[in-house]
């Protein structure tokens, strides 16, 4: 198998293990490839947008979705090491409010499958981290929603390196998100 696959706690959320090619030269991977994907996950998924961002050690993206056009994410990190959180935000779901997190790194090479219907998030364990992403649909700032990233009801469980000192960097929108309450959630 080129592609292994792993259930998380939320049911649709999965950790993706490509198959690494490594020798003393470096290595190899396919990062993605759709029939693979589609034979392993089960999901037939279009990719419309692919998305870099660089950022140091603490800063922490997140937690966002959009409201409409909702994206479903493949994230993956090719520099640095991140802790990667999906939340449940689909009405009726028997996880809603819930949350799983997994370390992204350079090294593992894992990615995590975020199905649309998710607030998606990430701290940075590293220096540095790039962190790229395929998503099912466009960008759509006027739809775009943001989760307290700390928001106590779903009680993400952030690695304490990234709370020591002054606690994680935010942009000014993810410091002033909504807590739980007053969260928009998404049809389930």
């Amino acid at each position: 198998m080129m592609l292994n696959v792993t259930p998380t706690a939320l049911p649709g959320v999965l950790v993706l293990e490509p198959k690494v090619f490594g020798d003393e030269r470096g290595f190899f991977l396919e990062s993605f490839n759709a029939r693979r994907f589609r034979e392993a996950t089960g999901l037939d998924v279009d990719f419309v947008q692919d998305n870099h961002s660089r950022s140091g050690r603490g800063v922490l993206r997140g937690l966002h979705y959009q409201i409409e056009q909702p994206q479903g994410k493949l994230v993956r990190v090719v520099r640095g090491r991140v802790f990667d959180v999906a939340v449940d935000l689909r009405r009726g779901s028997a996880t809603l409010g819930r949350w799983a997190g997994v370390e992204l790194s350079a090294d593992n090479h894992r990615q995590l499958w975020v199905p649309p219907g998710f607030a998606h998030g990430f701290v940075v364990l590293s220096d540095r981290a790039d962190f790229l992403y395929k998503t099912t649909d466009y960008y759509a700032p006027q739809h775009e929603r943001t989760l307290l990233w700390n928001d106590p009801h779903v009680g993400v469980e952030w690695p304490q390196q990234a709370l020591e000192g002054s606690g994680p960097l935010l942009s000014p929108k993810d410091a002033a998100a909504p807590r739980w309450e007053d969260v928009q959630l998404l049809a389930g």
